[in-house]
């Protein structure tokens, strides 16, 4: 009986093995065509489904822009996508990526807004933090690469302890939960992951003073790569403080060493705005722009 199966066990082998290997593939796997966590919200004549569903356009025409949103809520995790931004001249034209509750009078948002540029310009990204309603947190960095020339990862983490925001692996905005000292952090609120591509000239590019050049359009903003990593609401009792959710481990709860230097490369090298040194409209900076990384 022991010889029988020495003799098997090689065969029994080179059966299993890749059956192992096709069954790891199959469950790293994550979902990534676009219906599977997103619907449209807003003119579906202007979004259009490429590569089987794995890759979408948007398109932006005097007619109208366009929007998505996913199907459920989140309650802290992680929201990533890659995205392709309109090439050229594209002043006057805003692709947004946010979180959101869709409550009124004390929203929570996670923002980052691609303000349009004009040819030979660099893009500007702005990130915002709503929390229990109060927003006006703008900060603007400008990109260091052309992001309409290939695919760039943007990412929102949110935790416990803060929101960051990243763009592929470096973080360009921490909001640190400071409600120790007064300021308001969004936790109580689930939201949703949303994207439109919209014109905005009257603020989008240089304050509103470079208009929309409608001989351009349309204007066309591609994403693929949809990964959205959280705790969904409604979702089982103790979702939020489930352990196998990464996000909340202490690993995640501060920048890395990696991470701050990277940061502190961004914020001195790109950063052109930052509502924490704006004398005009906080003569008396938030509380929160004195805890920051």
């Amino acid at each position: 009986m022991g010889v029988e199966n020495n003799i098997n066990r090689p065969s029994l082998i080179i059966i299993v093995f890749p059956l192992l290997l096709a069954l790891a593939a199959f469950v790293g796997a994550r979902p990534a065509t676009f219906l599977q966590d997103f619907r449209i919200t807003w003119s579906e004549t202007h979004i259009k489904q490429l590569q089987g569903g794995t890759e979408i356009q948007l398109r932006l025409d005097p007619s109208s822009g366009c929007g998505f949103a996913s199907n459920k809520q989140y309650l802290y995790g992680k929201v990533s996508m890659k995205i392709k931004l309109i090439p050229g001249d594209s002043a006057g034209t805003v692709t947004a990526f946010y979180m959101n509750s869709d409550t009124d009078t004390v929203r929570d948002e996670l923002d980052f807004e691609f303000l349009g540029n004009r040819s030979g310009q660099p893009y500007t990204v702005q990130t915002n933090v709503f929390a229990r309603g109060k927003g006006d947190r703008e900060q603007r960095i400008n990109l260091w690469f052309d992001p309409a020339a290939e695919y760039h990862t943007y990412t929102i983490m949110w935790n416990r302890h803060h929101v960051v925001f990243s763009v592929d692996d470096f973080p360009i905005r921490v909001f640190k939960n400071n409600e120790a000292r007064g300021v308001p952090f969004p936790k109580a609120q689930p939201m949703g992951v949303y994207s439109t591509l919209w014109e905005a000239d009257d603020w989008a590019t240089r304050g509103g003073l470079e208009k929309i050049n409608w001989n351009k359009a349309p204007f066309f903003a591609y994403y693929k790569d949809f990964d959205i990593e959280g705790c969904a609401v409604p979702g089982p009792r103790g979702c939020v403080s489930d352990p196998k959710n990464w996000w909340e481990g202490p690993a995640y709860r501060q920048l890395s060493p990696d991470q701050a230097r990277k940061y502190r490369w961004v914020r001195t090298n790109y950063m052109i705005y930052d509502y924490c040194t704006d004398k005009t409209r906080y003569p008396v900076p938030p509380p929160e722009c004195f805890a920051g990384y």
